[in-house]
């Protein structure tokens, strides 16, 4: 995954999933989708981010004129069936960190590819722990800027790490592209 020349669009403006790209060596353009990400009465969490990540990728590609591969992705935080989405707010994130505080949540991340009028999808489940967050915690990572723009209110490969007592799964995955799953998608259309 080592040619400079992008053949893959990226459908995020995510920082973190271009660097996870960059990681494994796939060169990319980046064209970010704008969709609303809005789960539908009664939607179960997988198939919400199954769907984001799909309508992301079928966007992009219905935008671009280039015929290059489209890669999306979207990732969610779910604790109790709820997915937590992006905080709007300090009290907003405050809610969501007080209830990962000292609890086990599930975090999901959909990937979705477009090549070749083809369309490939994988799912990444990973659990994580958090230990028991004070509120004044809560206050100070919150002032730090960090939750902000993150779903479930924090960053796995930033300050939220402290929080965590254990993981199992994908730490790409938890921060937002599975990288086990994007390869293996990708190696579908030649790139390896």
């Amino acid at each position: 995954m080592n040619d400079p020349t992008p053949r893959l669009i990226l459908a995020s403006a995510s920082p973190r999933r271009r660097e996870l790209l960059d990681q494994i060596g796939v060169a990319h353009s980046v064209l970010p989708a704008d969709i609303p990400e809005i789960p539908r009465p009664g939607e179960p969490p997988e198939a919400y981010v199954r769907r984001i990540a799909a309508e992301k990728s079928l966007a992009v590609w219905e935008a671009q004129s280039s015929g290059l591969a489209v890669l999306a992705a979207d990732t969610e935080v779910v604790l109790d069936g709820e997915i937590f989405g992006k905080p709007q707010n300090f009290e907003h994130a405050a809610w969501m960190l007080a209830r990962l505080s000292g609890r086990e949540h599930r975090v999901l991340s959909a990937v979705s590819l477009r090549a070749e009028g083809q369309h490939w999808e994988a799912l990444s489940l990973s659990t994580v722990e958090f230990r028991a967050l004070t509120p004044a915690e809560i206050a100070a990572y919150w002032a730090s800027g960090e939750p902000q723009g993150k779903a479930g209110a924090y960053a796995i490969q930033g300050r939220g790490a402290r929080f965590i007592r254990h993981i199992a799964g994908s730490y790409s995955g938890v921060m937002g592209l599975p990288l086990y799953e994007t390869a293996e998608l990708l190696g579908r259309v030649g790139f390896g």
